[in-house]
């Protein structure tokens, strides 16, 4: 009897705990909504809705351009590089990278203190030549009498003869040297060969150049070409004069150039030709910006529908598909915009409909 009465609250204990265990567990899964819907009825009824009163439109096929990018750069057609041809330092530099400047304006002065020596020198020269040339025409013109006279000899007329040739040789010569001398002189004032903005200024007030150190480098701006390097089975079927249509993206232009120039030899580790054309330069390209030439290849067929018949969702993009009355949800990939519609690479196929928004 003892055994027994101590059995029958171990039951009781276990079956409460037993009990306690249902309860607690019952309402985590309450809380945690096990027992109610994912997906409330209205928006599963949702899913496939009736298409009455929607405007439609149809998948369909258009015929575009294909092209093939080339890409290249902007370069200027006219492009200088001005250099020094003195061993000189510079005394005066009066011009800032991008600055515009005029033909034949002055952009640098050089030191020019032993140039001006040199053409004094050969004035001083030239001067001393005439005067020698004076002297021998006199003389010749003596003895020239004399020997009309029969008094000076053949020897004495030889002589006078040749001092005046030697003279007006000696005079020529020291004009040359008074020309070389002023033309040294004109070097150390560096003038612009063309109107242009210079674009690079490489030395400064104080430096001492060299002949043939580049000082300053400056371009055309309204004569510009795009460069493009083209694969060499597209290049053979181009021609000087071909338009082709151009982009430029940092100016979100796009425009239609001409063929100006074909280099005729390929790159042997890129196996493509340099395809140079020119058009009408837009305001704001620069040297170096970025470039793309389209090549023709001929048209494509692009499958389009309405831009508003798509709808984006985040990262996504949809579609309502009409069938049979009813609309249906569809993720499509899009492509390009091409004027109101949009190109569908992928998702539709050609006759659906689609639902406007």
């Amino acid at each position: 009897m003892s055994h027994s009465a101590h059995a029958a609250p171990r039951w009781v204990t276990w079956s409460l705990a037993v009990f306690m265990t249902a309860v607690v567990t019952g309402m985590l899964l309450v809380l945690a909504g096990v027992f109610h819907p994912k997906v409330p009825n209205s928006t599963a009824a949702d899913s496939s809705t009736s298409a009455d009163g929607r405007s439609t439109a149809v998948a369909r096929i258009i015929q575009q351009p294909r092209y093939e990018t080339a890409t290249g750069s902007v370069r200027p057609v006219h492009e200088s590089a001005v250099a020094s041809k003195l061993l000189a330092k510079v005394t005066e530099l009066d011009v800032v990278a991008g600055q515009a400047v005029t033909e034949n304006q002055v952009l640098a002065r050089l030191d020019d203190n032993e140039l001006q020596a040199r053409v004094k020198q050969g004035e001083a020269a030239q001067a001393n030549a005439q005067a020698q040339l004076d002297k021998a025409t006199q003389d010749f013109g003596r003895i020239q009498q004399l020997k009309q006279k029969g008094v000076a000899a053949q020897a004495e007329f030889d002589a006078a003869s040749t001092a005046l040739k030697g003279a007006q040789a000696a005079l020529e010569q020291a004009k040359q040297g008074v020309r070389e001398a002023q033309v040294m002189l004109d070097y150390a004032t560096v003038r612009s060969p063309m109107s242009g903005i210079i674009i690079d200024k490489r030395v400064e007030v104080g430096d001492t150049v060299a002949p043939g150190q580049v000082m300053l480098t400056l371009f055309d701006p309204t004569h510009m070409q795009l460069v493009a390097s083209v694969r060499e089975s597209l290049a053979l079927k181009l021609k000087t004069g071909q338009k082709l249509p151009t982009r430029l993206d940092a100016l979100d232009l796009d425009c239609e150039a001409t063929i100006s120039e074909l280099v005729p030899e390929a790159d042997i580790a890129t196996r493509s030709f340099t395809v140079k054309v020119t058009g009408p330069c837009p305001p704001g390209a620069y040297s170096g910006m970025f470039g793309r030439l389209l090549l023709p290849q001929g048209d494509e067929d692009i499958l389009v529908i309405p831009e508003a018949a798509v709808q984006r969702v985040g990262q996504l993009t949809m579609v309502d598909v009409v069938s049979d009355g009813r609309l249906s949800r569809r993720n499509v990939r899009i492509g390009r915009s091409i004027d109101s519609d949009v190109e569908v690479l992928a998702g539709l196929s050609r006759d659906e409909v689609v639902a406007l928004r």
